[in-house]
């Protein structure tokens, strides 16, 4: 507005040219003025953030940052993050305008996690204008903050949202238990009607007459989930929920549930055994039992005792949540020697694994025999794609669908051998369904505890 007018009219009007040399160096002198004066107005700036910001995959999340301004006059402020590409943040940066008289001023960043895993974010650019606006004073200021990102359990506690009712042990259904519990109570005197197993032989012997032992239901049994992260978790797995949805079905939650799936990478089976086990850590701390975690590939990776409390369940999660597929096959002989020598006491141990690897199964059965006498085991995998005996399927067109009937055929045939031997051992095995794997989980759990076989 200033400098093209005057430079025009001074080469074209020579009379008017020490007036416009006036004007066009003058506007240069304020404009150096205005860098003089504003160098360093970013220094009275200061931003801060939380060291540590825990959010749910695929679920919107705010980074809070506080803005100290020593000035406390009114300014517009520029700050922009260097998010990774996990991190899908809707505004590139974010612009706000720190108000007059006012030192601390609370923004916050919305962003959306789209990998689990734990992330570092070193670095907060700012940028403000100079004290004229004919500048843009830029700077770097360092931080240390780490976005947690973890797994989303949302889906899969619909599937069981009467168990997580905050209720209380009312408000839970009731659920018949099979025997009389096995976890000794107290002892009285005899009762006409009791069994002779149940009398305490020497207590009878001191006092004079039949004394009985009386028995509770055991409330505090130990869990352990048994996660395998090698090389056979890091295949791919797809949502049947949504390929098979009606497509007449609308509303709200449908079109959020399908605008969520839309933005998800494809998940691996690690992905789902996560989930499965930190919603069985739920289910047992409602039950009142002891929940523990250990990830394995070829060696042990992590381990966390079984306890309870929102501590400890968070403690789990921490141990979890960074957890990623190793390119390596499973040692089954490490994972079992070291359960063998830690845990003292008969637990509830659930394998997450993949067994469908003839190799991988006899070295799986063959190290079940060092913990399934002290140890209640279930071992558990994600039903293979294509998994199905042979002529079940009538729609075989080609020759490539005949071939890959008869792998279907075989790989359901080795599992049902699988399953016999492990099943003569005293092990439980049971195929799970991807859509359905936490529901299914849990109810092999509560199965366990009606029954009491623990």
């Amino acid at each position: 507005m200033v400098g093209v007018p005057f430079a025009t009219a001074g080469a074209l009007v020579p009379s008017v040219l020490p007036i416009a040399l006036l004007v066009v160096g003058g506007l240069f002198v304020i404009a150096l003025l205005d860098v003089a004066v504003s160098y360093g107005k970013l220094n009275g700036i200061r931003v801060a953030f939380p060291a540590v910001v825990r959010m749910t995959k695929d679920r919107e999340g705010r980074i809070e940052v506080r803005v100290q301004n020593d000035t406390a006059r009114e300014q517009l402020l520029r700050l922009g993050l260097a998010f990774p590409p996990e991190i899908r943040a809707e505004k590139e940066d974010l612009v706000a305008l720190l108000p007059a008289g006012a030192q601390q001023s609370r923004l916050e960043w919305p962003c959306t996690p789209a990998k689990r895993g734990s992330y570092r974010l070193t670095t907060c650019h700012l940028e403000g204008a100079s004290l004229f606006g004919f500048w843009s004073l830029r700077t770097a200021v360092p931080i240390d903050l780490e976005v947690r990102a973890y797994p989303n359990l949302s889906r899969d506690r619909k599937d069981l949202a009467a168990l997580f009712l905050n209720r209380g042990n009312f408000g839970l259904h009731a659920q018949r238990q099979v025997g009389k519990g096995r976890d000794f109570e107290k002892l009285r005197d005899y009762i006409a009607g009791d069994g002779f197993e149940d009398i305490h032989w020497k207590a009878t012997a001191k006092r004079g007459h039949p004394v009985t032992k009386v028995f509770q239901i055991e409330r505090t049994q130990e869990v352990y989930v048994i996660i395998d992260a090698s090389r056979l978790s890091a295949r791919l797995v797809s949502d049947l929920r949504f390929e098979t949805r009606d497509p007449a079905e609308t509303g709200p939650a449908v079109e959020d549930e399908l605008r969520i799936a839309s933005h998800e990478s494809p998940a691996t089976e690690l992905e789902r055994f996560l989930t499965a086990a930190l919603v069985l850590g739920l289910a047992a701390e409602k039950q009142g039992d002891l929940f523990g975690v250990l990830s394995f590939a070829d060696r042990v990776k992590s381990f966390v005792r079984a306890k309870n409390g929102k501590q400890h369940y968070d403690s789990c999660r921490d141990a979890l949540y960074t957890l990623q597929p190793q390119l390596v096959n499973p040692d089954f002989d490490d994972v079992c020697t070291f359960l063998r020598l830690r845990l003292r006491r008969r637990a509830l141990l659930v394998f997450l694994t993949n067994l469908d690897d003839p190799v991988l199964a006899e070295s799986f059965v063959r190290n079940m025999d060092l913990i399934r006498r002290q140890h209640l085991v279930l071992v558990n995998m994600m039903q293979p794609p294509g998994l199905r005996p042979l002529f079940s399927d009538p729609s075989v067109a080609t020759t490539d669908d005949l071939y890959r009937h008869l792998g279907g055929h075989i790989l359901w045939h080795n599992l049902r051998e699988l399953d016999s031997v492990l099943r003569s051992r005293g092990v439980q095995f049971a195929l799970l369904d991807n859509e359905r794997m936490s529901a299914q989980l849990v109810s092999q759990y509560l199965d366990v505890k009606r029954r009491q076989i623990l």
